[in-house]
C-alpha cells in the first residue's frame, strides 16, 4: 500500500475483479465451462490491476446489476474465497469484498481481505455492521434503494443529494451502533443502484458536496454504468472513455475514491484531475 487509502488529499483507486457469470460488464470473463472460476486467469487479471497502479481489488462474487437475483452464500463463498486466499499471496495490496452478506465477509476477511464493500448500506444483512467492526475492517457504505432486482423499477427522487445523504447517515448510524471506528468508514452514493440518468450526474458533479455533508471519504462507481451508455449510445464493453470522463469530473469535484475497471486509465484520471483541482484557486480569493 503506497499510502493511506481513502483520504483527503489522494484519490484510492480500486480495481473492479468479479468472479461472476453474470455481471453486467464482465460477467463471466473468468467463469470456466463447468461454472467453476479459472484461478490462475483471476489472479492474473489482479495483478495486471496492481501493476496498472490500482491501489485496492475489490472482488465480487454476486451480480448486483439491474435485475439481479440473491446468489446464495455457499456459491459466492465459492467464486470469492479462494481467489482471495491466492490473491492475498500474490500481492500486498489491500483486498475487499464485494458481499452484502455476514457470512461471506467472514470467510473473505479470514482469507486476506481488510475492507467490505456492502453496495446496500447494511440493509441486506444486520449481522455485517459487528462482523466488520469486530475484525476491525474498513467498510465502504453503499446507497441503494430496494434489492438489485427492484431497483431500477421507476426509482424517484425530489432532491436526491440531500435524500441519499439521510439514507446515508441511516446506513451510518447503523455502522456505528455496532462499534465500527469512523475512521473505517467510506461512502458510495450508488451510481446505477436505484437512480436515473439525472441523479447519477448529479452525484458525481456533488462529490465533494456529499463528503463535507458526512464528513467521510467519498468513493464513486460510474466505470462502465448504464447512465453512460444512455448518453453516448455505447455498450456496456464500449463505455471506458465516457468512464475516465465521469471519474475525472467526480475527482474534480472532490471524490476521493474510484471504482474502475480499467486500471490504468482510472489511475491516470485520478492524477490529472487531481492535480486540476488542487491548482483551482479557492473561492472568492481574488486574482
Amino acid at each position: 500500500m503506497k499510502d493511506a487509502l481513502f483520504v483527503r488529499g489522494r484519490v484510492t483507486v480500486v480495481g473492479v475483479l468479479n468472479a461472476t457469470p453474470d455481471s453486467f460488464s464482465d460477467g463471466g470473463r473468468f467463469v470456466t465451462v463447468g461454472g467453476g472460476v479459472d484461478l490462475d486467469a483471476a489472479v492474473a487479471a489482479g495483478l495486471a490491476l496492481v501493476h496498472e497502479g490500482v491501489d485496492v481489488l475489490d472482488v465480487g462474487g454476486e451480480s448486483t446489476r439491474p435485475g439481479a437475483a440473491v446468489t446464495p452464500a455457499e456459491i459466492e463463498l465459492a467464486r470469492t474465497v479462494p481467489l482471495i486466499e491466492r490473491l492475498a499471496k500474490a500481492t500486498s495490496s489491500p483486498i475487499s469484498i464485494d458481499t452484502r452478506k455476514a457470512a461471506v465477509a467472514a470467510a473473505a476477511l479470514e482469507a486476506g481481505a481488510s475492507i467490505v464493500n456492502d453496495v446496500s448500506g447494511l440493509r441486506f444483512d444486520p449481522a455485517l455492521a459487528a462482523l466488520v467492526a469486530e475484525r476491525r475492517a474498513t467498510l465502504i457504505v453503499g446507497h441503494m434503494r430496494g434489492t438489485p432486482t427492484t431497483m431500477q423499477d421507476a426509482p424517484s427522487y425530489d432532491d436526491v443529494l440531500e435524500e441519499v445523504a439521510e439514507e446515508l447517515e441511516a446506513s451510518l448510524a447503523i455502522a456505528r451502533g455496532a462499534g465500527v471506528r469512523r475512521e473505517r468508514l467510506v461512502v458510495d452514493p450508488g451510481i446505477g443502484f436505484g437512480k436515473r440518468v439525472e441523479d447519477n450526474l448529479a452525484l458525481l458533479a456533488n462529490a465533494g458536496w456529499l463528503g463535507e455533508r458526512l464528513g467521510l471519504p467519498v468513493l464513486v462507481g460510474p466505470s462502465r454504468k448504464s447512465f453512460l451508455g444512455k448518453l453516448t449510445g455505447d455498450p456496456a464493453g464500449r463505455r471506458d472513455q465516457a468512464t475516465i470522463a465521469a471519474c475525472a469530473v467526480a475527482v474534480f469535484a472532490g471524490a476521493d475514491g474510484l471504482r474502475v475497471h480499467d486500471g490504468a486509465a482510472g489511475v491516470h484520471a485520478a492524477r490529472v484531475a487531481l492535480a486540476l483541482r488542487e491548482a483551482r484557486r479557492p473561492a472568492g480569493v481574488a486574482s
